[in-house]
């Protein structure tokens, strides 16, 4: 059989394209624009690759006061085929989404990526490991809809293998059902395992500053195509090599989203997350005597029995209980937001009505009453009619 039997490859089948893309993009096909992904977003612009190659678009059509509708590396845009400039007109539905609140004063959600397979958590191994940050990962990521994927960098600065697999099994312990990889771009040494677990799919690359996130996908592409810097001493922290999210094509298949490094990862609406990254607390708790025990002091607590006999480590629980809280506090701030814009819409919305107040009084010439209507602001006589008393 020659090679003409078999159907054209879709050119941006290596960035993700399939057929249930296809199908969501037929209505703007029919309308002449050109099918995209975007592999950067920098201040009201973009960078798409379509089937004609990586085009330069503007996004001031999807640039919407909201933040969690915004463009984002990762999305699938509809791109008009020409002009100067030339327009994104809209994205597709999103199948998954890795999503922070900001570290700003309003309580905001941020998309960091957007239709991601894989969530790699960097962790770096020239540090102590900060269990309760990778919790924190992990709910995210757990709650993008996307499968984690925890990756102990820089492997080479731990040489004993004993320390190494006692290392990994800690990380293991705090997150069930996600596989923990080992690696290290100096030597090598778990760049195939971890190729093999990401090929075919998307993945955002996750981490503290310094976790060695540029370096790894330097390692994976097999050329230096992100800037690396060289962590502090002092502290073992890097330097924001990274300041936008990039898409990139893996020589293997698949497609990585680097990502700045996140020195502040707040919860965003990820109760179902923090529920899988803590499995083992939430099959306890369906144990408890009462269904909404709060697992403090109640009879018959299944955690509690569990954290006295010393199957439940403190720290996960502890853990556990502020990851609750602090997700608890951001839905809290979420709704009165929410409650606040309302409130000030039907504001906007009155002031632009013609607000009428009747008021009544005698008239001293006749024993009748007027009714003068006026409008409340600015206050001025609109008109005045006579009635019968």
């Amino acid at each position: 059989m020659t090679s003409s039997a078999f159907p054209p490859v879709h050119p941006l089948q290596p960035y993700g394209w399939d057929d249930a893309w296809a199908g969501e993009f037929a209505p703007y096909a029919a309308e002449g624009l050109l099918a995209g992904r975007v592999v950067r977003v920098d201040r009201g612009q973009c960078d798409v690759v379509t089937a004609d190659g990586v085009l330069r678009a503007d996004t001031a059509f999807v640039t919407p006061h909201d933040p969690m509708r915004v463009v984002c590396t990762g999305d699938w845009v509809a791109v008009e085929p020409g002009g100067n400039p030339r327009y994104v007109r809209t994205y597709l539905p999103r199948r998954t989404a890795f999503v922070r609140s900001t570290s700003s004063k309003r309580s905001e959600g941020q998309i960091l990526a957007a239709n991601v397979d894989h969530a790699v958590v960097a962790v770096s191994l020239a540090l102590e490991l900060e269990l309760g940050r990778i919790e924190r990962f992990l709910a995210l990521a757990w709650e993008s809809g996307a499968q984690p994927v925890v990756v102990l960098t820089k492997a080479d600065l731990v040489p004993d293998p004993v320390t190494l697999g006692h290392l990994v099994q800690d990380v293991e312990t705090t997150a069930p059902g996600v596989a923990v990889i080992p690696v290290s771009a100096t030597t090598g040494d778990g760049l195939d395992v971890l190729a093999a677990v990401l090929s075919g799919g998307t993945t955002v690359l996750l981490g503290q500053s310094g976790a060695g996130k540029s370096t790894l996908a330097n390692a994976l592409i097999g050329e230096d195509v992100m800037d690396v810097q060289a962590a502090r001493d002092v502290d073992g922290k890097g330097r924001h090599t990274t300041t936008t999210r990039n898409l990139l094509a893996l020589p293997g298949g698949g497609v990585l989203i680097d990502t700045p490094g996140l020195r502040g990862v707040g919860l965003w609406d990820a109760e179902s997350g923090v529920g899988q990254v803590f499995a083992e607390i939430e099959e306890l708790a369906a144990d408890c005597r009462f269904h909404d025990c709060a697992h403090v002091a109640e009879p018959g607590c299944a955690v509690l029995d569990a954290l006295d006999s010393g199957a439940l480590p403190e720290r996960r629980l502890d853990s556990y209980r502020k990851l609750l809280r602090e997700n608890q506090r951001i839905v809290a701030k979420t709704d009165a937001r929410l409650r606040a814009e309302i409130r000030r819409d039907w504001k906007r919305r009155g002031a632009r009505r013609l607000r009428v107040v009747v008021v009544w009084r005698p008239l001293p010439s006749t024993s009748r009453a007027a009714c003068t209507s006026i409008t409340s602001s600015p206050i001025r006589a609109l008109a005045r009619v006579d009635l019968p008393a």
